[in-house]
């Protein structure tokens, strides 16, 4: 049986930087994932899964060595951020204001994957087993992990990066706090009349926001969030008729699209009842999940790994490491989980009174000078 100081089930973007991030400190690393990413070229469709990487992700992505590799495919740099109910009301960031080049990219899930990827060649200290999975685990002082595949192995540590449905959590015997928001989230990449875009943006209604993602070229990727049988008839739909009810349902800044393609998915808040136990950590969807309303998503799990990493590299990997960890995490993920949830209860409904009240709080929080930039700054990680 393989020994390993620590074993990451999950090999996407956060389990591989997690992965990354210990065997550049050293440490004996195995990485379990059931597929590997598809390997990248220039004439690929755009895949319908994008992430918008803040300030804070990108130097960590940097520090692990696979900024570069990710930069060298497909990313899009944005400047402004712009979010209205009411046109006239509008709340507005730029990154000038902050005197940044950008706030941020948006990437495809699979190159900031791929990117990650591609620096597990450099460390002889890291073995990735794939594909397999976790079949069981067997805890002790050391965990003994079975695969799929018959493959044994002992870690000291297990690091739970497989999102969202957790076989390392359920096997721990970790609980989660849910709950169903009743919508579902549709992601339209679409071609544009309008050419390459520096914003993003997103109009609230009361059956769910519209966000618009710029991608490169004339591409983007929209947001439609709507009740799940709303979203089940948009499924339904061809291209052509997906393409007139955007066009009706849109704001007018989108201009004219052709649709490329569609995906969706339901909306739930999940948060691990702890992070640790018996010797295995959770880090990312496997921890938590949020409403994907600002696309902080996947930065939460890039701050749990930039975390995980200090504290137990400042104390080496010991229960007082990890606790530390959960400690400066939840609190932060929650306020994360918390503040979206007051906007999408706050916007998602049609009463007159609420409506000019938060019409006006878009509009006061555009002149709200420092705490306007207080808000910009945490979103971005600074």
């Amino acid at each position: 049986m393989n020994r390993y100081e620590i074993a990451v089930v999950g090999g996407g973007m956060v389990g591989a930087a997690v992965a990354i991030g210990y065997a550049k400190q050293g440490k004996k690393v195995a990485l379990i994932e059931g597929s590997a990413p598809e390997a990248f070229a220039a004439d690929q469709p755009m895949d319908v899964r994008v992430s918008a990487i803040s300030r804070a992700s990108v130097d960590l992505l940097d520090e692990l060595g696979a900024w570069d590799a990710i930069r060298s495919m497909r990313i899009c740099p944005y400047k402004r951020l712009e979010t209205w109910e009411h046109p006239d009301c509008r709340t507005r960031f730029s990154s000038d204001s902050m005197q940044l080049e950008e706030l941020g990219y948006i990437v495809e899930n699979r190159v900031i994957q791929l990117g990650l990827w591609q620096e597990f060649s450099k460390y002889e200290n890291l073995t990735v087993c794939c594909p397999d999975t976790l079949d069981k685990i067997q805890f002790g002082d050391e965990n003994e992990l079975t695969l799929s595949s018959g493959q044994r192995l002992s870690a000291e540590w297990v690091i739970g990066a497989d999102g969202a449905n957790s076989k390392v959590r359920n096997m721990v015997g970790i609980g989660v706090t849910a709950w169903d928001y009743r919508q579902h989230c549709m992601l339209i990449n679409v071609e544009t009349e309008l050419p390459q875009q520096d914003i993003t943006w997103q109009q609230f209604t009361p059956s769910g926001p519209r966000s618009f993602l710029p991608l490169c070229g004339h591409q983007g990727s929209l947001v439609w969030y709507d009740s799940p049988a709303r979203i089940r008839q948009l499924n339904g739909m061809s291209n052509k008729q997906l393409r007139e009810e955007i066009l009706a349902h849109f704001p007018k800044e989108l201009g004219d699209v052709k649709v490329l393609q569609s995906g969706s998915f339901p909306l739930t808040r999940r948060h691990a009842q702890s992070y640790v136990k018996q010797k295995c950590i959770l880090v990312g969807d496997a921890a938590h999940t949020i409403n994907p309303l600002a696309g902080q998503g996947v930065n939460l799990g890039f701050k749990d790994v930039k975390v995980l990493l200090e504290k137990c590299q400042e104390m080496t990997f010991t229960d007082q490491a990890v606790n530390a960890y959960e400690r400066v995490r939840r609190p932060d993920n929650l306020l994360m989980q918390s503040g979206m949830d007051f906007f999408y209860k706050t916007f998602s409904n049609d009463v007159t009174p609420l409506k000019a009240i938060r019409n006006a709080a878009l509009k006061l929080a555009e002149h709200s000078g420092p705490v306007k930039q207080q808000v910009l700054k945490y979103a971005l990680g600074l």
